[in-house]
């Protein structure tokens, strides 16, 4: 094996690249529940156990500007060895990780979707954006109040539950549906998410577009309705119409126009796209921000799905690149530059393919490249192979299913934290992804040259050892909290009737801005703002 030794760059070389203006990429290696307790600004999660799935399409150009970091540099100076591996050749190891950029005097923030998350208190303040509270609200209902609610997050976040009565509508699709779901413009329209964020969003994207109605932000979200002990709804199935009438999408086009008109959106038409999908010197994202069900029925070569409020609320689930270009498309003229409009605002180089869907722009994208070279094994093989004692079996899927149920006597481990594993017996992975499950096996082999054991996997995972009808046992406890480290508790147990948990999270939404320096704070561009860059 040849020797890799790593480029490192010291923290106030760092800030001062995340300034510079010039693409850079900012990864954050470790595992989703560590990246969430204590993480940079514009670190993008991206957890070594999928590192190879996930690099190609948040950072696609191999010679993109790469610094990746997790708490000490261990974790990271293995992932710099694999991008190599994949051909990216101007990547670099943040030296002493997180513990070295906190001692240097910069800040590191909690939490998921981090810049989207301030951008929300940030847009609140310069917009005064109208809210309603929960207790507010629930008296309008008990009253009878002609009023609307809609619920601007994903239809698959809208089922765990909601305000009684709410419409899902997500708010990438709220300025191309809100005539169909509220026809009377006097109608009181409230916007809802889980929190903070797109509700405030939400509820400034109507008001930026003229929409005549009264409209509020629930303050606090769902979170704000339990914590004033209100029902909420679980299970709802209720959300915007398929189709939207012509005379609504010809009302809703002028109104976006106007509003990229005041937040100066370009447009860029096919001949420039493809002199951009060209260009080997900058990153190119397309973003198809429709909804699920009408990407999969077609969409541009190369575009990837970016639903335009999720792409707004967790712009770095799909942009690994700060100052990447970001091409929006969609196929009504609507949706796309009004989400183009906040990304600029966020500080983004954001615009709007002309045309949409019907320009015929086509780009390049690779796969990511997982060679499979695990071998399958079935569940009654596994099963009889375990009773002989002849194998090991270690679950690679979340900790979280790992606890709910597994293989009896299966061990959990995850790619960055290899296990000591017994001597001489053949190992069996059970993964919901094949992919992790290879790269887990390739770092364990290489980790154990000397080691001649084989790894083969459970064919069609732990669903098909249960659908066989075989044992399996749950551990509410094991792994230990502590060894979690693919799962950030505080997050999910606002959802789970832990009302202290709602709490903290909101609190710390709310406490976003007073983290920031001058110069992240500055990289917004709110309000009219956006016009004069």
């Amino acid at each position: 094996m040849t020797s890799f030794t790593p480029q490192f760059v010291p923290s106030v070389l760092l800030k001062e690249w995340l300034h510079d203006g010039a693409e850079i990429a900012v990864f954050d290696v470790r595992e989703h529940g560590q990246y969430g307790e204590a993480h940079l600004f514009y670190g993008v999660t991206l957890p070594y156990s999928r590192l190879e799935l996930e690099i190609v399409r948040l950072a696609p150009r191999r010679d993109a500007r790469v610094v990746l970091y997790d708490t000490d540099a261990s974790v990271a100076v293995q992932a710099a060895q694999r991008l190599a591996a994949l051909g990216y050749t101007d990547v670099y190891v943040l030296e002493g990780g997180t513990e070295a950029w906190q001692k240097a005097g910069y800040a590191l923030f909690a939490g998921v979707n981090v810049p989207s998350k301030t951008f929300g208190e940030l847009v609140e303040m310069a917009y005064h954006t109208p809210r309603v509270t929960a207790r507010e609200l629930a008296a309008m209902r008990e009253r009878g109040d002609d009023v609307v609610i809609l619920d601007g997050r994903p239809v698959s976040e809208y089922l765990k539950m909601t305000i009684p009565t709410s419409i899902c509508c997500p708010n990438g699709e709220l300025g191309y549906r809100i005539r169909d779901l509220v026809p009377d413009t006097t109608t009181p329209i409230v916007v809802n998410c889980a929190g903070r964020t797109r509700s405030i969003i939400g509820a400034q994207t109507l008001i930026n577009l003229g929409i005549p109605n009264p409209v509020m932000a629930l303050e606090n979200g769902t979170q704000g309705w339990y914590l004033e002990d209100l029902p909420l709804e679980h299970g709802s199935t209720r959300r915007y119409p398929d189709t939207v009438a012509p005379s609504s999408v010809a009302q809703m086009r002028e109104a976006s126009g106007a509003l990229a008109e005041r937040f100066a959106v370009p447009e860029v038409d096919a001949e420039r796209f493809a002199q951009w999908a060209a260009d080997t010197s900058r990153t190119l994202f397309l973003c198809d921000v429709r909804t699920p069900e009408e990407f999969a029925a077609g969409t541009l070569p190369g575009a990837q799905h970016t639903p335009g409020g999720q792409l707004i609320q967790a712009t770095d689930q799909y942009v690994g690149v700060r100052h990447a270009r970001l091409v929006l498309f969609d196929n009504d003229g609507i949706r796309a530059p009004i989400v183009a409009s906040w990304l600029r605002q966020l500080g983004h180089d954001a615009y709007v393919l002309r045309d949409g869907l019907a320009s015929g722009v086509s780009m390049t994208v690779s796969a990511p490249a997982v060679e499979p070279t695990l071998p399958e094994i079935d569940a009654a093989t596994l099963a009889a192979a375990l009773a002989d004692g002849s194998v090991t079996v270690v679950d690679v899927r979340s900790s979280m299913s790992y606890r709910r149920e597994h293989v009896p006597g299966a061990q959990w481990a995850i790619r960055p934290r290899l296990p000591l594993l017994p001597v001489s017996r053949n190992v069996v992975l059970v993964a919901d992804e094949r992919d992790v499950a290879e790269l887990f096996a390739g770092d364990w082999q290489r980790a154990n040259s000397g080691d001649m054991r084989s790894f083969s996997l459970l064919a069609g995972g732990f669903k098909a050892w249960t659908a066989a009808g075989q044992p399996v046992e749950s551990t509410p406890d094991v792994p230990a909290d502590i060894e979690c480290i693919d799962y950030l508790f505080f997050v999910h147990d606002r959802h789970d009737g832990n009302k202290a948990a709602a709490r903290q999270y909101l609190a710390w939404e709310t406490g976003l801005l007073a983290q920031l320096d001058e110069r992240e704070r500055g990289a917004f561009r709110v309000g009219e703002s956006a016009v004069a860059k």
